[in-house]
């Protein structure tokens, strides 16, 4: 077993002129959202439900095939978003093969901790600094540099399994969710 984070798999990066843009198979909506207890309890009626945090970085949909990644796109907005796999590939936790063989597919969130963020400002002018650390995180995985992209030390959480060919999930998502940990996320 390889730990996703083995700087065994995170050697030599690549520039890139551009960033590709691609349309998603299915729209990427939003997602409507509540601080209100009551309000989610009512959502729920009698429904049992799986609470998950709601992080602020980036959402990117994450594609492997043969167990190998292959793909990572940005949300973008919901109908096009942008090609950014060369950046997943230097993701601090991002595995960049998971034990499954077949076609997967899953949502995560990009994201800089705060106390990244604080180190990343500390060295920048006041008038070069990020406002926010979901700025700094869209910057980051948007380079054309993977090396930057690697020096900002970017995490991944994922939060939706969309596809995985084979796989029966018994249409629960605790079930999914245990299975993403069980490949590496």
């Amino acid at each position: 077993v390889i730990l996703s984070g083995s700087p065994t798999q995170r050697v030599g990066y690549e520039i890139l002129s551009e960033l590709p843009k691609e349309v998603h198979p299915s729209p990427m909506l939003s997602l409507d959202k509540t601080k209100e207890v009551d309000t989610l309890a009512a959502w729920l009626a009698d429904q049992t439900g799986l609470l998950s945090w709601k992080m602020d970085g980036l959402t990117v949909v994450l594609t492997y095939d043969n167990g190998t990644l292959a793909k990572a796109v940005t949300r973008g907005n919901g109908q096009v978003g942008e090609v950014i796999t060369n950046n997943a590939r230097v993701f601090k936790n991002i595995p960049l093969t998971i034990p499954c063989k077949g076609h997967v597919v899953l949502r995560g969130e990009a994201v800089i901790p705060y106390s990244e963020f604080e180190k990343i400002n500390d060295r920048l002018p006041q008038e070069e600094q990020y406002k926010n650390p979901r700025n700094l995180c869209s910057g980051s995985v948007r380079q054309l540099n993977n090396q930057i992209t690697a020096k900002r030390n970017v995490m991944f959480y994922a939060f939706t399994l969309v596809q995985a060919d084979g796989v029966d999930f018994q249409n629960s998502r605790a079930c999914q969710m245990e299975w993403l940990k069980s490949q590496g996320f």
